[in-house]
């Protein structure tokens, strides 16, 4: 894709989110199905995946983890995010790796340590380019990558974040906790 294209796309929707800056808000959804396995079945757009504990935590590493899946979504979203601007800028890319790389302790997901954090600890993204582009052209597209890179944004600012149990799930909790005895 050159340029052009890529302007040509992204032109109407750029002036439409500036007429209605309230057609740019959208709501992604992602769902799954938790199963008796210690696993979780989620329905993607390419399919059904299933995720499961990742070995270091008892976990057999036939099943994706969720882990390993924020990483790859992080580099997914560098990785477009990457291209794009490479395209817009003018940079060519002969080729472009992107790497992620995050530091757990899984002590505190197993409850070992309540010292230790629960999540990654340290996040490292990485960027192997081939490329002419000039030292100058190279520290543009980075600062832009990262700038617009919705994953990285989000991690790096954590959004307002809410937990709660809906009907089906307050009803079934409700209806476990009544057929318990007293303590």
């Amino acid at each position: 894709m050159d340029a052009e294209r890529l302007k040509s796309m992204q032109g109407p929707l750029k002036d439409r989110y500036r007429a209605e800056p309230s057609s740019a808000r959208i709501t992604l959804r992602a769902a799954g199905n938790a199963t008796e396995t210690i696993a979780c079945k989620l329905e993607t757009g390419k399919g059904m995946v299933e995720a499961g504990l990742h070995p270091a935590t008892g976990g057999t590493g036939l099943q994706a983890c969720s882990g390993d899946m924020l990483l790859e979504a992080l580099v997914a979203c560098a990785g477009v995010t990457l291209r794009a601007v490479a395209t817009a800028i003018g940079v060519e890319l002969r080729d472009a790796r992107v790497i992620a790389e995050g530091d757990l302790d899984f002590r505190g997901t197993l409850g070992v340590s309540k010292d230790a954090r629960v999540g990654f600890e340290k996040i490292r993204l990485r960027f192997e380019l081939d490329t002419g582009a000039t030292e100058e052209q190279r520290a543009t597209l980075l600062r832009l990558t990262e700038r617009y890179c919705v994953v990285l944004q989000t991690l790096r600012a954590p959004p307002a974040f809410s937990v709660e149990a809906g009907p089906a799930a307050q009803g079934a909790f409700a209806g476990s906790l009544a057929s318990r005895p007293e303590d």
